[in-house]
């Protein structure tokens, strides 16, 4: 499907139309074919591809249709949407580019129901014999031209991996990819895997009309899956473990740097960089250096030096820089770069440590090196430096009110963003118990501050290939939280933020006999070691990892969206996060708001992905706004001081397609993002509304109800207390409701159908009390701040565009489709 960047609004007055500030060029067109000869032509392929393919679907009454190749002229792209039919039972199984850059051929793998054939010919017909009156072109002209080629589909064809990945004789573990979440679907695959005598693995990954399990087969066992089911999408294989890289020789590890290098492509990696707050980070590593120069390696003692002398950073930097390199040493495509690093020394060696006093200070002085060093980049912050057993439940301490001042910018007008790691669960009796421990496991000191991105910890490390593990199992499931995660469970609910807002990758442990529990490699992820002379990758787990993560993505969104503040980058990350199946069935105790909520207080708004973070698709949009508001204002002519500023956003629906569409299910997300300035002493930080400078909070209209209702009740619920009935409007079809209204980023999924949500297009901004009112000695009640509001629509159904008929009425009349060749 075509990705396409999210759509800014220039704020809640609609008059004024913004278009997006990275528009792509021209796609190239093919020259204009003989119509009949490429007509004729593309018949006598599909007819031969299909003989070929029904004489194999034929012979096993599982299969009801034939699975085929559709190749594209070198250098130009499919039409791939109008390759697909769902309703016809038409899939669209993967997609694949190969060749020399200017060369690609793109192919396509798609399934054709035995009785669905014509369909295909038919749309050849109309392009041989048939105009279009609106364009005077022939019709399906722009599909059938970008054909060049269509075959049977062989093993290869669903092959998405490496060559040399893919199984002989030999059984190896694979990821077998269905085309489908049906539960019927699943059963009967894996009852003829039994059949063939193929292991199937723990655990089971569920996407978006996607079904993953976990096979152990050799090629022959593959090829006759293949033959005998029709739900098979792709086939991958089973991604490696860190085990199997830190375990070569050093000159072999070398090897394999130099194969990652010679794949990176630096692209305006000055403009964007990652200050990692650690123990140092050692540049001499052949995958740091590029990135990170002596120039930009700090230190807030210039007698602790900027080496690091743990190995932590080290770590850090190389995920930071490189995201999952797991990953990435399993691909072969280029690798895209666009961003750097920076290091600030704020850990003394050891065994010295810092006194928890100066925490806050030592991090302000990390900070303002870098700054002082390069002021002119937009910087992401990262740190995964905790205080355990604090016993904090969410109030803020003297380190976590420095980073919110710090990330709001109050006092020297820069915003800044921070992400800081959970913390862990340290010990291997409380794994024993998981998920038990992780839950009374509270988020550690400072990763509680308002302002930052603090991010937990799943895992879906749980194969283990060490032989000597014979017994073992990994203790969390595939998709579930790791074991290493800390919460906010225990936190009052209604008090304090939800904490972690995300979690990423951060390893898992085995438990095996006895009921013993090891912490083992296998099960963790893979980073840069601090020591080349030692070893040049080393394991990495537990929410530093996934702090490190974070930080890559954030900084890849910041490189695409240059002008988006750090506000937004904190809400696109958190907006594009999804509970997986597995942790709402460990963690969601029922379908209600209170659970969800505690869902939150667990797994904070889910996993994030980056294609939603960076991208719109047809049937999914994304709206942003960067506005200003004033929240507090003095009374005329009373000496009490009030809320000001409320904003009306008319969000520019696809109305029509929308009631078109009826009763088809829709999603609407809503992530509200802004940093708040903490009180100037710790005297009343107990009290949420003495803590924060002010409170912002949305709401939509419901279905059907008019601008003038709507307007009267916002105004009604915004009251002293910050509390309102949720009887009235759409409050019902929220998934978390009035638990989302904690911290200083709000985000909530609204259910519904698209008939109604066409009608639900009215967005209003308002505060909530804060201590700028409260406290108006301090002269603060007149002061204006700035938020990011982040607003999408998803829509299950591919066969449906709503990003062109927004992106026209928001000033961009021809969309255009991004093309990402990199990793």
């Amino acid at each position: 499907m075509a990705r396409y960047q999210h759509l800014f609004l220039a704020g809640p007055n609609l008059d004024q139309r913004f278009s997006s500030p990275r528009r792509g060029g021209d796609s190239p067109r093919l020259t204009d074919r003989n119509r009949a000869a490429h007509a004729a032509a593309i018949t006598q392929a599909f007819q031969a591809a299909w003989a070929e393919g029904t004489q194999i679907a034929q012979n096993y009454v599982d299969r009801s249709g034939v699975y085929l190749d559709f190749y594209s002229e070198p250098g130009f792209d499919l039409v791939i949407k109008s390759l697909e039919a769902r309703i016809s039972g038409i899939r669209l199984l993967n997609v694949r580019v190969v060749g020399a850059v200017g060369e690609e051929v793109t192919r396509a793998t798609v399934f054709v129901p035995r009785a669905k054939s014509a369909l295909f010919l038919r749309k050849v017909a109309k392009y041989a014999n048939e105009l279009d009156p609106r364009s005077g072109e022939a019709r399906n002209k722009k599909l059938i031209e970008s054909i060049t080629a269509i075959q049977s589909s062989v093993f290869e064809s669903f092959w998405q991996d490496r060559v040399d990945l893919m199984p002989a004789d030999a059984p190896d573990w694979v990821e077998a990819w269905l085309s489908s979440e049906d539960l019927a679907v699943i059963g009967r695959f894996r009852a003829l895997c039994q059949e063939l005598q193929i292991e199937i693995g723990e655990g089971q990954l569920t996407f978006p009309e996607r079904t993953v399990l976990f096979l152990h087969a050799n090629r022959a066992q593959l090829g006759g899956l293949l033959e005998r089911s029709d739900s098979i999408a792709e086939f991958r294989g089973a991604r490696e473990v860190a085990t199997f890289f830190t375990e070569q020789q050093n000159r072999d590890q070398a090897a394999l740097v130099a194969q990652i290098l010679a794949r990176v492509h630096v692209v305006g990696a000055n403009q964007v960089a990652v200050l990692i707050l650690d123990h140092g980070i050692n540049n001499g590593h052949a995958l740091l250096g590029p990135l990170l120069a002596d120039a930009d390696r700090h230190t807030v003692n210039p007698a602790w030096g900027t080496a690091d002398d743990q190995g932590h950073g080290t770590r850090m930097a190389g995920t930071a820089a490189y995201g999952d390199l797991l990953q990435l040493i399993q691909s072969d495509a280029p690798i895209l770069i666009t961003h750097q690093l920076e290091s600030a020394k704020i850990l003394p060696p050891p065994p010295a440590l810092n006194p928890k006093q100066f925490w806050g200070h030592l991090t302000a002085r990390g900070v303002s090196h870098a700054e002082i060093q390069a002021p002119q980049r937009k910087r992401i912050i990262c740190m995964a430096v905790t205080v355990p057993g604090s016993g904090q439940r969410g109030q803020p301490s003297s380190w976590s009110g420095q980073i919110d001042e710090l990330a709001s910018g109050y006092s020297d007008d820069t915003r800044r963003l921070f992400i800081i790691s959970a913390g862990n669960v340290r010990e291997a009796a409380e794994w024993r118990t998981y998920p038990a421990a992780n839950k009374t496991s509270e988020v550690e000191d400072p990763a509680q501050a308002w302002n930052a991105l603090t991010v937990g910890a799943y895992t879906t490390k749980i194969v283990l290939t060490d032989p000597t593990m014979a017994g073992y199992t990994a203790i969390a499931a595939s998709g579930d939280l790791s074991p290493f995660s800390t919460t906010s469970l225990t936190w009052p609910a209604r008090k304090w933020p939800i904490k972690p807002e995300v979690l990423f990758e951060g390893g898992n442990v085995a438990t095996g006999p006895n009921n013993s529990i090891l912490d083992h490699d296998d099960l963790k992820l893979l980073s840069t070691y601090h020591d080349t002379q030692v070893a040049h990758f080393t394991p990495f787990d537990k929410t530093s990892a996934a702090c490190a993560q974070a930080a890559w993505m954030a900084a890849r969104i910041q490189a695409a969206y240059p002008v988006a503040w750090p506000e937004t980058i904190r809400a696109l990350i958190v907006h594009s996060a999804e509970w997986s199946d597995r942790q709402k069935h460990s963690f969601l105790e029922e379908e209600s708001k209170t659970g969800y909520a505690k869902l939150a207080r667990i797994c904070g708004y889910g996993i994030p992905n980056l294609e939603r973070a960076l991208y719109c698709a047809e049937n999914s949009l994304t709206l942003v706004a960067q506005a200003e508001l004033q929240p507090f204002d003095r009374h005329q002519t009373e000496s009490r001081y009030v809320s000001r500023d409320m904003h009306l956003y008319r969000l520019p629906w696809p109305a029509d397609i929308l009631e078109g569409l009826g009763e088809v299910p829709a999603k609407l997300r809503v992530t509200l993002s802004y940093f708040v300035e903490p009180s100037p002493s710790e005297i009343g930080w107990q009290n949420r509304y003495r803590y924060a400078s002010f409170g912002l909070r949305f709401e939509v209209n419901g279905p059907g109800e008019n601008e003038a209702d709507f307007l009267a009740r916002v105004n009604r619920l915004a009251r002293e207390d910050d509390e309102h009935p949720g009887t009235e409007g759409p409050g019902e079809r929220w998934t978390i409701g009035e638990a989302r209204n904690v911290g200083s980023i709000h985000s909530d999924i609204w259910t519904g159908t698209a008939a109604d949500l066409a009608t639900s297009h009215l967005l209003a901004i308002y505060p909530a009390v804060g201590w700028w009112r409260e406290r108006h000695h301090l002269h603060r009640w007149d002061k204006t701040t700035r938020y990011s509001l982040l607003v999408s629509i998803h829509l299950p159904t591919q066969n449906v565009d709503i990003y062109t008929p927004v992106a026209v009425q928001v000033g961009i009349p021809v969309p255009v489709p991004i093309a990402v060749p990199w990793v």
